[in-house]
């Protein structure tokens, strides 16, 4: 072998020994100080992100009925969120297992990981809050429960032909012809809020 392919082979070893390092050492960033302030943070954030969705909502099923409320947040959900989300200059999304808007979905490995988690919490009485932080290279990502906490959430995603009426029904096949997001009861998990922090 020549000095210079040996030169070259020894060069890319160590660069992958120092990137490999690296890679372990960002793993490990997170203290539990750290962990316990993404938390705090992060809980802060989801819980504006919801009283203001569920605000508006409540508002859209008292201004036009259950229907009427399909009808604004296929148009402004996203758009709140994505305005709180502004706000705190982090991404926030809602992430669900049965979801109504396709980009909703459980896709990553990360937010399938989490869903796991949480589901689990959700069934742990002991466990208060229903949430999470996980690190994926460089990036944080936190995550809380969303369980389906209001009689008026159902009139859009309880039982077909029963909590949810013929109109309403109609109003969601519209809009998602897709949908997933029927059949729950109160207290059920209906999804994740997922935010990448800075």
């Amino acid at each position: 072998m020549s000095v210079r392919v040996r030169f070259i082979t020894l060069s890319v070893i160590g660069t992958l020994l120092i990137t490999t390092v690296a890679c372990k050492n960002n793993a490990e960033l997170m203290s539990e100080s750290q962990r316990q302030e993404y938390l705090t943070e992060g809980d802060s954030i989801a819980t504006e992100a919801q009283r203001i969705l569920l605000m508006n909502v409540s508002q859209a099923i008292q201004n036009a009925g259950p229907a009427g409320a399909v009808d604004f947040c296929n148009v402004h959900a996203m758009p709140l969120t994505d305005s709180v989300s502004a706000m705190h200059k982090v991404n926030i999304q809602r992430l669900s297992d049965k979801n109504r808007n396709p980009e909703n979905a459980i896709i990553s490995e990360t937010d399938k990981e989490a869903w796991l988690q949480i589901k689990t919490m959700m069934k742990d009485t002991a466990v208060k809050q229903k949430q999470l932080v996980l690190q994926q290279g460089s990036s944080i990502y936190y995550y809380k429960a969303i369980p389906l906490g209001m009689p008026a959430c159902l009139s859009c995603h309880g039982v077909k032909g029963e909590n949810i009426l013929p109109e309403t029904q109609q109003a969601i096949n519209s809009k998602y012809p897709d949908d997933k997001a029927t059949g729950y009861s109160i207290g059920e998990l209906r999804g994740v809020w997922k935010i990448k922090m800075n």
